[in-house]
């Protein structure tokens, strides 16, 4: 059962807002703003960017690794072009 009580100050501007969000999402203004406490994650952006700082240090050896494989099939596409070529089945 919930019992405690918040009050918040705003402007009418971003109240108006905030209701007209909440009747679009078809919830009361009270659950709209519990829903937004509820998934209001703090610390979220350094995570963003620590992922980011990992994916930057991963990209060069994701890149070489592309890069050797790219290399292989092509030497592979002309060893077969070659062995067709000797075998007459491709001119």
């Amino acid at each position: 059962m919930q019992t405690a009580r918040v009050t918040v100050l705003m402007t009418p501007e971003k109240k108006a807002s905030m209701e007209a969000t909440a009747t679009e999402l078809g919830v009361s203004t009270g659950e709209y703003i519990r829903l937004a406490v509820d998934n209001y994650h703090d610390g979220e952006e350094e995570q963003l960017a620590q992922l980011v700082r990992e994916l930057n240090t991963a990209l060069p050896a994701m890149e070489a690794s592309l890069d050797r494989s790219i290399a292989i099939m092509e030497d592979t596409h002309h060893y077969v072009d070659g062995i067709l070529r000797k075998l007459g089945l491709r001119s």
